[in-house]
């Protein structure tokens, strides 16, 4: 692929004339614990054809990030284009006990889009936060979705035969087939037969795989090693997906010119297996790039980058921004979005790109604990305090979350040092307090906004 330096392109046009044109469908796909060297424009093992003619056809960032290290915070982060303990959401999310949810008042892209004449649908994995017996939570459509088919959390009992999705309220009952497949099905029924024909569409579609429980087709798993082998199993449910998006991209060019839809893809976190980070420290649940490093694909045939790598930092909470920017609509008013918008980089003139905060991750059982990335350098830090070691986040935690301080500051180059290895910060003390300074910028200005849902009874 070729390196994005050039200044510009001449077949790209301004941002604005993009407003111009008739509005494109925007499809956003999104895999579940998807590691960073899984797929295979990735030098992954997994044969993706499907996913690696996005990267051929558009833009594949190098180093592109999650919005945080597991799945709730991280789905809240790109639904809103910021920090996801602005929008309410600490950690993963388990609705049977606790409060939080993807708060109401955040507008989100599908809600920016529905605004445009959109029509949407949310389809696969949610963990947003969904209703209980004993809490009141808002659905996908209080989020500006017009349709919805979900599960709270994971597919159960596996992504065979799942029996707990949910079309729009109601519970669907055990379904036959993969998750994936399901989860495509519903997709192609959308666009077929339920959406608005007379209007653009957003389809945010997320998977389930490769998150465990896993399952995938013997006749797939095979073709990775023994059938009980569980890295054969979860290459398995990669390549299954990967043939889902197949069958869904089909469809899109059917109904569409390829040139008149934007896709992006992407992975909420990074892998839970170590062997799939692609030697990147850590994994799944920790601030390490491992576990928040993730493949990123911009594709919008004739107007972004064709074959392109983008080396440029980027992320989840850039996708909201960067669609506004691409589309030329307006950003949503009176909030502080900590994503940037990615336009100019996708367009061919890096030059012009300037983000305006360092992407920056807080996930309280990790440790680190909280992570910032500015241009080269890796700036990671462990709380000052202490809490219980209770695996699932506890509500009654947040005053310390929110009031605490941080210590143990380590400092990497990620261009000489991408493992992380080598701790630099002793050795560049400016450094060090220049990038110590924004972080405890950027986290006071979270932290404020953060909601107390201790408080809730």
């Amino acid at each position: 692929m070729n390196k994005l330096v050039v200044a510009s392109l001449a077949m790209f046009g301004a941002c604005t004339q993009f407003a111009e044109a008739a509005k494109p469908n925007v499809v956003m796909l999104l895999a579940d614990d998807l590691g960073y060297q899984d797929v295979g424009c990735y030098d992954g093992p997994v044969r993706t054809p499907a996913i690696d003619g996005l990267a051929a056809k558009g833009v594949r960032f190098t180093d592109f990030y999650s919005g945080c290290a597991v799945c709730s915070p991280s789905r809240a982060t790109l639904m809103t284009g910021r920090h996801h303990i602005r929008a309410g959401v600490y950690s993963w999310i388990h609705d049977a006990s606790q409060n939080s949810h993807l708060l109401e008042r955040e507008v989100t892209l599908a809600e920016v889009l529905k605004k445009n004449g959109y029509s949407t649908a949310h389809i696969g994995k949610w963990h947003l936060g969904l209703p209980t017996k004993e809490r009141k939570k808002p659905t996908p459509d209080k989020h500006g979705f017009d349709h919805w088919f979900a599960t709270w959390n994971n597919a159960e009992p596996s992504h065979k035969n799942p029996h707990n999705f949910i079309r729009n309220g109601k519970p669907v009952g055990k379904l036959e087939g993969y998750s994936c497949q399901l989860v495509a099905d519903e997709a192609v029924d959308w666009l077929d037969n339920h959406r608005d024909k007379e209007a653009p569409f957003f389809l945010n579609v997320w998977f389930h795989e490769p998150h465990a429980p896993i399952a995938a087709p013997d006749g797939i798993v095979e073709g990775y090693g023994k059938l009980k082998d569980k890295a054969a199993i979860y290459s398995g449910t990669i390549d299954n997906t990967d043939r889902a998006i197949a069958r869904l991209l089909k469809k899109l060019a059917e109904i569409d010119d390829p040139g008149n839809t934007l896709i992006i893809y992407a992975s909420d976190n990074g892998s839970y297996r170590d062997d799939r980070t692609g030697g990147l420290r850590g994994r799944k649940g920790l601030n390490w790039e491992g576990g928040i490093r993730v493949p990123g694909i911009f594709c919008w045939p004739g107007t972004i980058g064709h074959g392109v790598e983008a080396t440029n930092p980027a992320g989840l909470v850039d996708v909201l921004p960067t669609v506004c920017g691409l589309l030329g609509l307006e950003k949503p008013a009176g909030v502080h979005l900590d994503g940037s918008d990615l336009t100019s980089i996708l367009t061919g003139n890096n030059g012009k790109f300037s983000r305006h905060q360092p992407l920056f991750w807080h996930l309280q059982k990790s440790r680190p604990v909280v992570a910032m990335r500015d241009g080269q350098y890796s700036l990671v830090a462990d709380p000052d305090y202490e809490l219980s070691t209770n695996n699932m986040f506890q509500e009654a935690w947040i005053p310390k979350v929110k009031t605490g301080g941080y210590r143990n500051f380590q400092l990497f180059d990620l261009a000489s040092d991408p493992q992380q290895t080598t701790n630099i910060a002793d050795k560049h003390p400016e450094l060090l307090a220049r990038l110590k300074a924004k972080l405890l910028k950027i986290n006071a200005s979270i932290m404020a906004d953060g909601h107390d849902w201790h408080l809730k009874k």
